[in-house]
């Protein structure tokens, strides 16, 4: 920006013996080196100077030595007004009865942190049948059924809500394949887990189911988070 500074001229001194000085700044520290120049002037001098400031601009700008700003945001910095982070959502946990027999909530809880992951709701229970066949239903017709939900009230369970950037897949990516042979190293089930049927959690396959699932232990009085 062109700053320009006038000497208070008093209209007993000669206009010859006037002088002041015009300093053209430019952004950058590189062009301000460059650019910056003193020209004296007399009383008359802002009528005849500045179209020659004007010019001297025009010219750099034609030889690409400075870009008049446009208002965008410089490649090297974020732009304010695009948000590049992912939505925080919430997912639905169960630490399962061969976790907690062998103590090993608190493991699977830091794993479980240590993936990005926020526990919002959590509580211990003793599920019962009818819980059990209530939340299995959808696998009410598979051959396994039966042992899926004598397996879930064979011991506590820990039910959590998790929250966190797109909780659901970040829990499933951390608990690892249903098999525990099959999981990825450094997963739940495949550090943890003891049979693809104790195979130590339980996390929502969707935020659809999520949602559900969630509603089915807690209440929003609950989830604290």
């Amino acid at each position: 920006m062109l700053a320009y500074a006038l000497c208070n001229v008093d209209p007993a001194t000669p206009p010859c013996k006037t002088v002041c000085s015009y300093v053209f700044h430019q952004q950058t520290r590189r062009d301000s080196a460059v650019l910056r120049e003193s020209w004296n002037f007399t009383r008359t001098g802002p009528r005849t100077i500045l179209p020659r400031i004007a010019l001297r601009r025009r010219a750099i700008l034609a030889r690409g030595r400075a870009q008049p700003y446009s208002g965008a945001v410089p490649p090297s910095q974020p732009d304010p007004q695009k948000d590049f982070s992912m939505a925080v959502t919430r997912t639905f946990s169960i630490i399962k009865p061969d976790a907690t027999r062998r103590n090993l909530t608190g493991a699977v809880t830091r794993m479980l942190e240590e993936a990005g992951l926020r526990v919002v709701a959590s509580k211990r229970i003793q599920m019962t049948r009818e819980q059990a066949e209530g939340f299995y239903a959808v696998h009410k017709e598979r051959p396994f059924f039966g042992e899926l939900v004598k397996f879930m009230i064979s011991g506590p369970v820990v039910v959590q809500v998790l929250e966190g950037e797109d909780a659901m897949q970040r829990n499933r990516d951390v608990m690892g394949a249903t098999n525990p042979a099959n999981a990825a190293p450094g997963t739940i089930r495949k550090e943890l887990a003891e049979s693809i049927e104790a195979n130590s959690v339980h996390g929502s396959d969707s935020d659809e189911n999520a949602a559900i699932e969630i509603a089915y232990f807690f209440t929003s009085q609950e989830i604290v988070g």
